[in-house]
């Protein structure tokens, strides 16, 4: 167990073998930090106009049913489909 917690563990040649100890890897402690992708501008305008919808709908349904407004929010959610559709927010790979 303590040599796992101080030896540095590389993959070595084509058999997979494992060396402990090894330099040219990762050190203990050392913080593997993944690549951070915030989206694109146009997609969080859109996914926005989402939330902006289940905003104005939500207090449409308390403390009784206002119609009207439970409409315009969702209408508003419908806009914003579109234009997460238009944008293709969902289409592009991230990885």
């Amino acid at each position: 167990m303590a040599e796992q917690a101080t030896g540095a563990v590389e993959q070595t040649g084509d058999t997979g073998s494992v060396a402990h100890g090894s330099t040219g890897s990762l050190a203990h402690g050392t913080e593997h930090v993944p690549e951070h992708n915030p989206g694109r501008p146009a997609s969080w305008v859109a996914i926005s106009v989402i939330v902006v919808g289940f905003i104005v709908g939500i207090p449409a349904m308390v403390p009784h049913m206002r119609w009207w407004l439970f409409w315009v929010g969702v209408g508003i959610v419908v806009v914003g489909v579109i234009a997460t559709a238009a944008v293709k927010t969902t289409s592009e790979d991230w990885y």
